[in-house]
């Protein structure tokens, strides 16, 4: 890949792995853009260009390539074949092997994320990665299960990111019974849910209960 035949925006993204390694020294900065235009081989000049916003824009840029790649390695066909949960378990993992070894850089741009003036940006590009992932998963709820689905994904895969990031164990299996709890804790979740929401459940009915009071077996 030529990186003088790439539009900003494509290597805004094409560069993103890079500047992620580089972050890991240097910080989501100008310094880290240039290191990785260099190991890139782009002109540092134009590599700033594809970062306008700073510091959000290269942390949003390292989870879009993330997303590309994880679309492009894990079909919606691939996927049909496993139970939901172990849809959701690989997607997660694919995500965290994607970004193994790149653990501070993590952090750095978590903290950057979880400044007040980016709240709104990050929790947007957290609802867009769960929106992703639930539709390589095959949903089409289109209803406000649609929003609860992505804002359980979102917060489950922010919760396993943190634990990823400090995670000093072998090949990282901490994480891994991490995640497989979190996800058990979360169908066990929709399991209940789907019961207080079956219309053709005995629903209580207080009237009933006060009859049952007023005229019970003697």
């Amino acid at each position: 890949m030529d990186a003088n035949d790439l539009t900003l925006d494509e290597l805004r993204i094409a560069l993103a792995p890079s500047l992620a390694d580089a972050a890991i020294f240097d910080g989501w900065t100008d310094e880290a853009v240039i290191q990785a235009a260099e190991m890139f081989g782009a002109d540092p000049d134009v590599a700033r260009l594809a970062y306008p916003g700073g510091a959000m824009d290269m942390i949003g840029a390292w989870i879009e390539s993330v997303d590309v790649k994880m679309a492009e390695e894990l079909t919606a066909q691939q996927l049909a074949a496993m139970p939901i949960r172990e849809r959701i378990r690989v997607l997660v993992q694919f995500r965290l092997d994607a970004i193994d070894g790149q653990e501070e850089a993590l952090k750095r741009a978590t903290a950057i994320m979880a400044m007040p003036q980016n709240a709104a940006a990050s929790m947007k590009r957290a609802w867009t990665t769960a929106d992703l992932m639930w539709r390589l998963a095959g949903d089409t709820a289109t209803d406000y299960n649609h929003y609860t689905k992505r804002t359980i994904l979102a917060g489950l895969y922010a919760a396993t990111l943190a634990s990823f990031a400090d995670d000093m164990s072998e090949d990282k299996e901490q994480t891994k019974a991490f995640l497989a709890r979190r996800i058990e804790g979360v169908m066990k979740f929709e399991k209940v849910k789907a019961k207080w929401l079956n219309p053709d459940r005995e629903s209580f009915s207080v009237t009933r209960f006060l009859g049952r009071l007023r005229y019970s077996a003697r």
